[in-house]
């Protein structure tokens, strides 16, 4: 069998384990069924997410001069605390801005590698939870705008990590903590403007993930310098593709690229 196309963030569905999707143009893939199979990954070319054009991506699927450019890769995207359009200032595209920034947005933790605190929309639960690779995540805040969301982190990050140990996460070098305990002793950290909106009584989340063996060497794949592989699949994992060689590939790290996946048993 063999797909083409650009790749970008795999889909998910919460399931018992996940599962994973590869969306294209014309096709699609269960990635689970790929699971023990052999697949081999030839990259073609780029495709920037925005303008189409076969441009070396810079960065989130864009090229350089989409990346400065369009709403979805502005700052407040990865700093949530930069959101204005609550006070209706615009940054790049005030529309979108409010589209987005004005909704329903929750700071969470989420144990992947190390208890870790995250902002997401509401609508990205569990979602963003699976794509960072956590076996178990609880809401913390459930607030009406990205900014209140954005200080909250913020304010969190002084008393908790706010990064992930892909590495660790990887390789499942995990611990299971008590995160309803975890959120208890952060209440006390919550700025004012976000403490009405704090959530009492809710129950962790957990995730299991499609995985039949985890890697104890981890071999990153880039396709910009090696621009074929073929490896045995042996997991999925956050955006992870896991090889049983060790080797694994980030789906998300590398949208924008258009490659061609031939899979054989």
């Amino acid at each position: 069998m063999q797909y083409q196309g650009v790749l970008t963030k795999m889909q998910t569905e919460l399931d018992n384990p996940i599962q994973y999707y590869m969306v294209f143009e014309n096709d699609f893939i269960h990635v689970n069924q790929l699971l023990d199979k052999t697949i081999r990954i030839e990259f073609l070319k780029y495709q920037c997410l925005a303008c189409g054009k076969n441009k070396k991506i810079y960065r989130q699927g864009y090229c350089y001069d989409d990346f400065y450019k369009v709403p979805q890769a502005a700052d407040w995207l990865m700093r949530p605390e930069l959101s204005k359009a609550h006070l209706d200032i615009e940054d790049r595209d005030l529309d979108y801005e409010k589209k987005v920034q004005l909704q329903p947005h929750v700071v969470y933790l989420a144990n992947s590698s190390n208890i870790k605190v995250g902002v997401t929309r509401k609508s990205q639960v569990p979602t963003r939870w699976i794509d960072q690779g956590a076996h178990e995540a609880i809401e913390i805040v459930e607030v009406p705008n990205r900014y209140l969301a954005g200080i909250t982190e913020v304010a969190l990050k002084g008393y908790i990590a706010d990064k992930t140990n892909w590495r660790k996460m990887l390789k499942n070098d995990i611990e299971d903590e008590n995160l309803v305990e975890k959120r208890n002793q952060l209440k006390q950290y919550i700025p004012l403007e976000a403490l009405d909106y704090y959530i009492e009584n809710n129950l962790e989340t957990n995730i299991e993930f499609p995985v039949l063996q985890y890697p104890t060497k981890l071999k990153s794949l880039n396709l910009e310098k090696t621009s074929e592989y073929q490896g045995k699949l042996k997991g999925i994992k956050g955006q992870y593709l896991i090889f049983e060689d060790g080797t694994v590939f980030n789906v998300r790290n590398s949208e924008g690229y258009v490659v061609s996946l031939t899979v054989s048993a």
